[in-house]
């Protein structure tokens, strides 16, 4: 879950700077577009000079403008090529980031699966240790009681004498064979 909050930390990041390029292009553009309306300005302000200082002034600030146009242009279009490329990173890196995300999901949820069918085998193994216990009490239980008539039968019989201390289970055999 770390992993997961990490990797959509970095998508929302990574996200938030594409806006903010999207925003930057888009404040270029209009840029541009408050100078194209300059220029028109200066273009309607000429129109009322005399046709001479017109052509004059008109070539004049039209070969500046152009100048500064074409700087404005390469500019923009260098930084317009410098944000796509970063768009186009951060969107490859957001990809993997999802990619991971999808990952990381479905191990976890392989890691669970795995868990709870460990639990389940943990659980029937306990059940099965239960079940042997009792049975080996039954068993220990019956053993006993057969010992006991053994030894009864063995030391009731006719010409046995009573033991002096607990017996073994190998002096048990001695005596009834």
């Amino acid at each position: 879950t770390g992993a997961i909050s990490s990797l959509q930390r970095q998508m929302e990041i990574q996200e938030s700077e594409i806006r903010r390029m999207r925003s930057e292009k888009d404040l270029l553009q209009k840029q541009l577009r408050d100078r194209e309306d300059q220029i028109q300005a200066v273009f309607d302000k000429f129109c009322s000079l005399t046709e001479e200082q017109r052509q004059e002034e008109v070539t004049a600030m039209m070969e500046e403008e152009n100048l500064n146009l074409q700087k404005i242009v390469t500019e923009q279009e260098s930084q317009l090529a410098e944000q796509n490329k970063l768009i186009s990173e951060l969107e490859e890196t957001i990809s993997q980031l999802r990619a991971e995300a999808v990952t990381t999901r479905l191990q976890l949820l392989k890691h669970k699966q795995t868990q709870k069918e460990m639990q389940s085998q943990a659980e029937a193994l306990q059940h099965k240790e239960l079940q042997t216990r009792v049975a080996l009490e039954q068993i220990s239980s019956k053993f006993e009681r057969y010992r006991n008539k053994v030894i009864q039968a063995v030391f009731s019989a006719e010409g046995s004498r009573d033991p002096v201390a607990e017996l073994t289970d190998n002096e048990v055999l001695e005596a009834m064979q």
